[in-house]
């Protein structure tokens, strides 16, 4: 039973603002990193140092019951192998502040899924806000193709798209595994079987070359913030918060990432939006107005609903 109201859903509210403005800030300093350090090692460096650094508050919840092993492998590898692999390949070929409005999307397709895959029937503001969205998506996903953009661009996008897939199958299992297990649990496995999917990539990467051999500030700060603040501090404060918000809630939240994601991108990489990437967003969000009716709830009137 979810506790709306009082301190608990007060403390999920700014937890879930927190994590967002971090993982809104992640695409920018993430393809900054990227540039001197090799996408693999950057994942597995992260994901290696966060589940060292959460293993002392998490080891009395690390206990699971046979019949959920393959779940829980399965939020680890959806949710950080997965998602993070293609998350950084996008960032190699496609402007950063791409990543975050494909990823705002995600409740568009968590109704979409629902309709083609659940066999629910939406309501007909329902079908019609997600098909505006999803035209707001192909809008940014396929303007190389209306542009002078690469068509590595168009690659990179694509790479988005799957990781915002990948993020949704770890939303969705981990919603189920939290009625059963602590947050800390859960947040270390996903470490740590993201960790053993990184490792062969790399071991594969540095066989000539080690990583220790081109430390730039650049490679530092992505390490650092990958691990201590995008991975254990805004994993933890999300399943945490999962656990006390209903599902359908948390979405709101990701409407946070775009901007922040912008505010950093523009002075750290000279990324700008044009007009593509307004119509896009402009697409996206009204889709989401029509198809949920609850745009207007946004983080600061939760907080204040508690």
């Amino acid at each position: 039973m979810f506790l709306l109201k009082g301190d608990h859903f007060r403390t999920a509210v700014i937890a879930l603002i927190i994590a967002n403005i971090i993982w809104g800030a992640a695409p920018p300093i993430f393809k900054w990193a990227l540039q001197d350090i090799q996408p693999f090692t950057l994942a597995f460096l992260r994901f290696f140092i966060a589940a060292i650094l959460i293993l002392p508050f998490a080891y009395k919840h690390l206990s699971i019951k046979k019949e959920d092993i393959a779940e829980v492998f399965l939020i680890g590898f959806l949710g950080v192998a997965l998602n993070i692999t293609f998350f950084f390949f996008g960032l190699k070929y496609a402007p950063s502040i791409n990543a975050s409005i494909i990823g705002s999307a995600g409740p568009i397709f968590l109704i979409l899924f629902a309709f083609i895959f659940l066999r629910e029937k939406p309501k007909k503001r329902v079908i019609t806000g997600s098909i505006i969205g999803l035209m707001g998506v192909l809008v940014i996903m396929f303007k190389p193709l209306l542009s002078a953009e690469s068509n590595l661009d168009l690659l990179g996008n694509a790479f988005f798209f799957i990781a915002m897939l990948g993020g949704l199958g770890h939303i969705i299992i981990g919603r189920q595994l939290l009625k059963k297990y602590e947050p800390l649990g859960l947040t270390f496995w996903s470490f740590f079987i993201g960790t053993l999917c990184f490792l062969p990539f790399f071991i594969n990467e540095n066989l000539n070359q080690t990583f220790l051999s081109n430390i730039t500030i650049p490679v530092i700060v992505g390490v650092s913030f990958g691990a201590v603040l995008c991975s254990t501090l805004a994993y933890f404060l999300f399943f945490w918060a999962l656990k006390y918000m209903p599902a359908s809630e948390t979405g709101i939240f990701v409407y946070l990432d775009p901007i922040v994601t912008v505010l950093i991108a523009l002075p750290l990489l000279g990324e700008a939006p044009d007009t593509f990437y307004y119509i896009g967003s402009l697409f996206v969000f009204f889709g989401i107005y029509i198809a949920e009716g609850r745009i207007h709830y946004h983080p600061i009137h939760l907080l204040k609903r508690a």
